[in-house]
């Protein structure tokens, strides 16, 4: 999760509303990315220049600053934000908090084309393991912890900056952190840190 994706986004060409234009967009943002993460992954993000990604997406340079303001940036930048929210927005007024947060978790991963989790899995493992973007990484956790404190206030009635509201965010970013960010059953793996953060966290 991180700085939210771009407003309307297109998950399909065709949804209702996403017209010819904008599903041009989307597919042209997708590509870039998915060329940068390879790069990313065969030459390492360092060693990657704009100009580079530029050239294995078929795009000028300047049309990469279109969609992008910088590389540090392709990476920071959380395209699933959006459909993670709408989905906390779908579940039912009197499902519990955390339970929500789980399930909407999991109706967003039922969402997703597998192209598009394999390139989340890959950008938060640059955010973990590359020194030039560990200044952006706390950022990263801060605005989630904000993302999900403004839903569950929603949902509670409380305010975005209530103590138990933020705690609450605070633990389940914790709660995937901990689970293991970086592993080949990630969403698994994340799903079942909130079922025991749902628990209570029953350690024994």
């Amino acid at each position: 999760m991180r700085t939210s994706m771009s407003q309307n986004r297109c998950m399909s060409e065709t949804d209702p509303g996403c017209g010819l234009r904008e599903s041009k967009k989307r597919r042209t943002r997708d590509k870039i990315r998915r060329r940068a993460m390879k790069l990313f992954t065969d030459k390492g993000y360092s060693q990657t220049t704009v100009d580079d990604i530029a050239a294995a997406a078929d795009i000028s340079p300047r049309t990469f600053f279109r969609y992008f303001p910088s590389k540090e940036m392709l990476v920071i930048a959380d395209d699933l934000d959006e459909i993670l929210v709408a989905a906390i927005r779908a579940q039912p007024d009197d499902m519990p908090p955390l339970m929500a947060v789980r399930v909407a978790l999991d109706d967003a991963f039922q969402q997703v084309a597998d192209d598009d989790w394999t390139t989340d899995v890959t950008r938060q493992q640059l955010l973990f393991t590359v020194p030039e973007l560990r200044s952006a990484l706390f950022s990263e956790l801060e605005r989630t912890i904000e993302m999900l404190a403004s839903l569950l206030a929603e949902r509670t009635g409380r305010t975005a900056d209530d103590f138990e509201v933020r705690v609450t965010a605070g633990a389940v970013v914790g709660a995937m952190m901990g689970s293991g960010l970086n592993t080949s059953t990630d969403h698994a793996r994340r799903s079942q840190a909130l079922k025991f953060l749902e628990a209570g966290l029953p350690l024994r």
